[in-house]
């Protein structure tokens, strides 16, 4: 992966290009004071000679007032699969056959947030959450952040914001290594883009991008592109594209078949490291339940 960087600024110009263009069509209703929430659920189960099982969950919880909000976001990806392998365990051919369930994804959020305005354009902010994706090599993340932000757009049909925090975070991975700061400051820079077309159909973009000030080339990126489109007052269809990048990826452990006592949360000299993709995508189709 020698170029995600571009394909997230590729997309940054195309969103950009998109809002420039966008006219609003239909009115929705205007948000309502008070405590909502949106959960989101995908389920995927193949049985017989493939054996796999995948779920999916996000959940919204938000409590909105005249000038101000709070928020709590939740998800959880998890998929198994199950293989069979088959031995001859005798000379007259008995055939024993084994299953196996290895976790073949493995991604879990948890964050909130408090919105505070100054005026109609500008706003204040704080937010906290924590994450673990082991497949990317990550076993825990927690984060701090607190900064401003810009309201663009917030129209019936279109709304638009910008966010500019620094933020503090704890990191550990699954296999650490010496020459890297697991705890540090940094910058961020987000935005929530949303865009309604006629009455059933709504597209949203929401990207992220933390700097590591203590290393500079230590920058992740975080974008999502979603679709919606009502079913009723309550339900709606969901598919969404999110990518997560890692420009400095962490490491997986090349494990000697003949050695396999070395603990792979334990560094060692010498010890064969991989170092893991710096993209990964997840493509989703949910449905939407709103209350």
């Amino acid at each position: 992966m020698k170029r995600p960087g571009k394909i997230l600024i590729g997309l940054a110009v195309l969103l950009f290009a998109g809002l420039a263009a966008a006219t609003p069509l239909f009115a929705e209703d205007p948000p309502k004071e008070g405590w909502s929430d949106i959960a989101e659920f995908s389920y995927v189960a193949t049985a017989g000679n493939s054996q796999v099982k995948t779920l999916g969950f996000k959940n919204l919880l938000k409590r909105t007032w005249a000038n101000a909000s709070f928020e709590v976001r939740a998800g959880a990806v998890r998929s198994e699969s199950t293989t069979r392998s088959w031995t001859v365990q005798s000379v007259a051919g008995d055939i024993d056959e084994e299953s196996t369930t290895t976790l073949s994804a493995e991604n879990y959020y948890l964050n909130g947030r408090y919105d505070r305005k100054i005026t109609d354009r500008f706003y204040w902010y704080a937010g906290a959450g924590w994450e673990r994706n082991h497949p990317s090599g990550l076993d825990s993340r927690y984060w701090g952040a607190g900064g401003v932000g810009n309201i663009w757009y917030d129209t019936d049909t279109r709304k638009f914001r910008t966010d500019y925090s620094i933020t503090y975070t704890d990191q550990t991975d699954i296999v650490e290594t010496p020459d890297f700061e697991y705890t540090f400051m940094g910058a961020r820079f987000s935005w929530n883009f949303l865009q309604k077309f006629g009455t059933n159909t709504t597209y949203g973009n929401d990207f992220v991008v933390d700097e590591n000030l203590n290393e500079t080339s230590d920058y992740r990126g975080d974008m999502t592109n979603w679709v919606a489109v009502t079913m009723s007052q309550r339900l709606a269809l969901k598919v969404s594209l999110q990518f997560l990048y890692d420009h400095v990826p962490a490491y997986a452990e090349a494990i000697d078949p003949g050695d396999p006592t070395i603990p792979i949360t334990e560094f060692t000299p010498g010890r064969d490291l991989v170092q893991l993709d710096s993209l990964d995508t997840i493509f989703t189709v949910s449905l939407v339940a709103k209350f």
